[in-house]
């Protein structure tokens, strides 16, 4: 993988009722240090002009997701496991929960997916049954 990559984040939360999509594209940077990957990439969200600085690092069992800027926050996805912590953003600070039910992850030369399924509760409260996948592709 090269170091300069497009980093594709799809994802969809259903919460019983309805049900939302999203999808994004990012440039990143992809790095491989003491056996894990990394991939960092800047988002801004509308409205601000801070971005916010994301940091991805993922094993084949493990997705761990840092955010510092705008929205702070550190998410652990660990299969069969429960993860708690604070999610800040300009609005306030929640507790988040993400309950890992399953990751999936694919590599080729040219490409690595992670495909993450999750129960994420607000505050400890149950909000979506949710799928986000990551897809790292070489930049052209």
């Amino acid at each position: 993988m090269t170091k300069e990559v497009l980093l594709t984040i799809t994802g969809q939360q259903f919460d019983g009722e309805s049900e939302q999509k999203y999808s994004d594209t990012f440039p990143g940077e992809y790095y491989e240090r003491g056996g894990k990957r990394y991939v960092v990439y800047d988002e801004t969200m509308e409205g601000f002009t801070e971005s916010t600085r994301n940091i991805i690092r993922f094993t084949e069992k493990k997705v761990d997701v840092s955010k510092k800027g705008v929205v702070n926050t550190q998410m652990l996805f660990e299969e069969n496991k429960l993860n708690r912590t604070g999610y800040r953003t300009p609005y306030g600070e929640l507790v988040m929960g993400i309950n890992t039910s399953g990751i999936r992850f694919l590599e080729t030369e040219e490409r690595i997916r992670m495909d993450v399924e999750y129960e994420l509760e607000l505050n400890y409260e149950h909000q979506a049954d949710c799928k986000i996948s990551i897809d790292i592709r070489p930049r052209v």
